[in-house]
This record gives structure tokens, C-alpha cells and sequence, in this order.
């Protein structure tokens, strides 16, 4: 079922840098009415407002603080689509100490964060048609890497959190989107190390406008997420994707 941005108000979190902002600059580009750029810092999406003036309206969301979303829920009413951009990145073996508090931080953020935003969200995009729910969920989900497991993990069980609102949310004809980047030119790449291979985040906000028109869960957006999804593209169209009875 294709669906189209055009005139639709848009919520993405994270909007500030990277992937985010790139998402609230195309989006805005291809037609969208309103984007709340949802942001820790309230400060720090004034460079997009001064860009877009009124199209773009500052939100506080921290997904590690469930009362930010809640109170960002209340204020933003009219959004028909989400995009749950933001998530948190750290790289600790799982040798080191610290690794479980390391993979206790992600898992608050990046899958707790995720199913906060799931619950105050759902409601608004069923009063409002339907919508979308995108969730960013990384390459990483489908293939660990041993020099940040933790953080694979943590996508993981996003991803797996993102096939059950697939699931659930379509009962109110909510389209849910599961994107997986590959290496992408951001702070979060730069951190994992991945400069020297890293791709434009144009290529992700197009690729989730794109799936959008052609229905597709899974979004793969640059050269690592293209090739990983053409290996993984027989499972998730006949398992992950397919309707498949508990019993």
C-alpha cells in the first residue's frame, strides 16, 4: 500500500544531527506540512527552524525519560507519522567489567525508548488514519560485530520489538517500516570507526520515502544494507514477513 508524505505532519527524533536532520530536511523537501524535531536539547534544532521557519517545531524527547515522550505525545496531536530516529551507541567488549552496564544503557534507550515511544504514539497515528511508525534499527540487528556486541544486541531486540509492532499496529492501519543502515557518514559512524566506508544519510530518508510508496517492511538503505538484505531477503519475505500461526 503506498503512502504518500505529501502535506502530512511528520515527528522524527534525533532530528538535531545526522540521520535525523538529513530525515527533517527531505521530508520537508518532498512535501511534508510540519515536522516536530524531537530533541533533547530544545536549542539545538534551532538551526533547522531558522531554515524552515514554522514547518519545523521543536519537541523535548529524551528516550531515556518515559515523561518526555508521554509529554510530547500530549503536545503533538496532529502527527500521522513517526520516525523513531534516535538511539544511543557504545562500544565495550564483552570481556571488560563494564560491559553489562554498557548493554543496560542501550537496552534503556534504544529498546525501552523504543516501546515508550510504541506506547504513547500508537494511539495519536490510529486517530489520525493510521500513519507510520518507522523505526531505525541498523544493519547491526542482523549481523553482530564482535567489537560491539553490545550495541548489536541492543538493535536486535529493537528489530525484534519493530516485527511485533508490525504486527500489532497494522490492526489500526498503521504502516510500520524496520530501516537497517549499513556504515553511514554520522557521529554515531564516526564513533564505531566506520568513516572511511561510510555512505550519505541522503540515502536513508530516501529510502524510507521510497518504501513507502512500494509497501515494504524492511528498508536497506546504502551498500553494506543492500548487500546483507539480498542475503536476507528469502528469510524475511518467508518468515519474518510471512504470516505464520504460534501453534
Amino acid at each position: 500500500m503506498a503512502y504518500d508524505i505529501n502535506n502530512k505532519t511528520i515527528l522524527v527524533t534525533g532530528a538535531n544531527r545526522g540521520i535525523g536532520k538529513v530525515l527533517v530536511e527531505s521530508f520537508l523537501e518532498n512535501g511534508a506540512k510540519k515536522v516536530y524535531a524531537a530533541v533533547r536539547n530544545l536549542g539545538s534544532a534551532t538551526p533547522l527552524v531558522e531554515k524552515y521557519g514554522d514547518r519545523v517545531v521543536p519537541v523535548q524527547i529524551d528516550l531515556a525519560d518515559p515523561e518526555s515522550i508521554t509529554a510530547a505525545a500530549q503536545v503533538t496531536q496532529d502527527v500521522e507519522i513517526v520516525v523513531n530516529n534516535a538511539g544511543a551507541f557504545d562500544a565495550v567488549s564483552l570481556l571488560k567489567e563494564n560491559a553489562i552496564a554498557s548493554l543496560e544503557f542501550l537496552l534503556n534507550i534504544n529498546v525501552y525508548g523504543l516501546i515508550h515511544m510504541a506506547q504513547a504514539f500508537a494511539p495519536i497515528l490510529k486517530a489520525n488514519g493510521g500513519g507510520v511508525f518507522a523505526q531505525l534499527n541498523s544493519v547491526v540487528s542482523m549481523k553482530t560485530f564482535s567489537n560491539f556486541a553490545n550495541y548489536s544486541a541492543s538493535k536486535a531486540a529493537s528489530y525484534s520489538i519493530t516485527q511485533t509492532l508490525r504486527e500489532l499496529l497494522s490492526e489500526q492501519g498503521t504502516i510500520v517500516l524496520s530501516v537497517h543502515p549499513g556504515p553511514i557518514a554520522t557521529d554515531m559512524g564516526e564513533a564505531a570507526g566506520l568513516t572511511a566506508i561510510a555512505e550519505s544519510p541522503t540515502l536513508v530518508a530516501d529510502a524510507i520515502i521510497a518504501a513507502l510508496q512500494t509497501g515494504d517492511f524492511h528498508v536497506f538503505p546504502d551498500t553494506m544494507a543492500k548487500q546483507i538484505g539480498g542475503a536476507y531477503q528469502s528469510f524475511a519475505k518467508n518468515v519474518i514477513e510471512a504470516s505464520m500461526s504460534e501453534g
